[in-house]
C-alpha cells in the first residue's frame, strides 16, 4: 500500500497556553464588571457572554461553568440590589442565560473534540488512522530535515493472519489485529506515532530515533506480541500464537544528496519504501523477525 504524505491535513489550531487563557477570561470578566458597575446597562451585561464562551471553548465544561458562575458573582456585586436576593425578571433571565451559554458552549466544544478524535482514530485499534498519521509524519519529516535529527519508520504486519482467519473465522482475525494494535499503543515510546494503514499492517514514526534504537523498539514490540497469550473472539490461545514481522529504516542511512530527498514528501515516501522493503525481507527470513536497513 502506498503511503502519501500531505502537508495540509488536520492542521492543529494555535491556542494560548491554559494559564494565559485563564488570565484572558479573568481580565475580560473584570473589565466588563467595571463597566457594568458604572452603567448598569443591559447591553453591557450581555458582554459577559464573551469570556464565558471563550472559557467554554478553551476549557470545555468545567471552564464554561466556572466562568458563568464568576459572571453571576460579578453581576451581583455590580448590582448591589441583587445581594439582597431581590431579583427582577430581567435579572433571573440574565443569570439563566449566563449558565446556559456556559454549559451549551462547553457541550458543543466537547462534542466537537470527540468528533475530531474519532476522525483521527482507527476504529479497530484506537491508534491514529492513516489521514492523521500522514499529517503527523509530514511534520516529523520537516523537523528531521531542518534539525538533522534522525527519523525512524517501522512497518510491521501480523504473521499468518490468513491462517487464523481461515481456521477460526474473520472475527478472530480482527481480534488478533486489535490485540497487536493495543500492544503497539502500550509499548510506544513518548514522541512516537503509530497507525494502522491496512488490514493487518501498521506503521510507526519516531523522531530522534537512530537505527539502533529503531531495532530495539522493533524487537521489543516483536517480543511483546509473541509473549502474549491472547483471547480472540472469546477463545483463549496459547502464548506464541501471534507474531509480527518488522521492517525499519532511518533517515540517517540515506544519502542527503539523493534525488528522493529533494522534497519532504519524497523523503518520507522513500523512508516508507525502504522500511516496507525491510519488512518483506523479515518475512522472507521466516517471519517473527526484525530487519533494519
Amino acid at each position: 500500500m502506498r503511503l502519501t504524505i500531505s502537508h495540509d491535513r488536520l492542521a492543529a489550531p494555535t491556542q494560548l497556553p491554559p494559564a494565559s487563557s485563564a488570565v484572558v477570561v479573568l481580565a475580560a470578566l473584570l473589565l466588563i464588571f467595571g463597566v457594568d458597575r458604572v452603567t448598569d446597562a443591559a447591553p453591557v451585561q450581555h458582554l459577559y457572554y464573551l469570556p464565558i464562551i471563550f472559557a467554554g471553548l478553551r476549557f470545555t465544561m468545567r471552564g464554561g461553568v466556572v466562568a458563568a458562575l464568576a459572571a453571576i458573582l460579578l453581576y451581583h456585586i455590580a448590582n448591589p440590589h441583587l445581594l439582597t436576593l431581590r431579583y427582577g425578571e430581567r435579572d433571573l433571565v440574565q443569570i439563566a442565560l449566563f449558565l446556559a451559554v456556559g454549559t451549551i458552549t462547553s457541550k458543543l466544544t466537547a462534542d466537537a473534540d470527540r468528533l475530531r478524535r474519532l476522525a483521527m482514530t482507527d476504529d479497530l485499534t484506537g491508534l491514529h488512522n492513516l489521514r492523521s498519521f500522514e499529517a503527523r509524519l509530514a511534520t516529523m519529516v520537516r523537523a528531521s530535515r531542518e534539525t538533522r535529527a534522525p527519523l525512524a519508520l517501522l512497518v510491521l504486519d501480523v504473521d499468518r493472519l490468513k491462517s487464523l482467519n481461515d481456521q477460526y473465522g474473520h472475527l478472530t482475525g480482527a481480534e488478533a489485529v486489535r490485540t497487536v494494535g493495543r500492544i503497539i499503543g502500550q509499548e510506544l515510546p513518548d514522541g512516537a506515532v503509530a497507525c494502522r494503514y491496512g488490514g493487518d499492517e501498521f506503521v510507526i514514526a519516531h523522531l530522534q530515533c537512530t537505527s539502533f534504537q529503531a531495532h530495539r523498539l522493533a524487537d521489543d514490540l516483536r517480543n511483546a506480541v509473541h509473549a502474549t497469550a491472547p483471547v480472540l473472539a472469546g477463545r483463549p490461545f496459547p502464548t506464541g500464537t501471534l507474531s509480527i514481522s518488522v521492517g525499519a529504516a532511518c533517515t540517517l542511512d540515506f544519502d542527503a544528496t539523493s534525488r528522493e530527498r529533494s522534497r519532504d514528501v519524497d523523503a518520507g515516501e522513500a523512508l516508507f519504501r525502504a522500511a516496507d522493503a525491510a519488512l518483506y525481507r523479515a518475512k522472507a527470513n521466516g517471519r517473527n523477525q526484525v530487519c533494519v536497513v
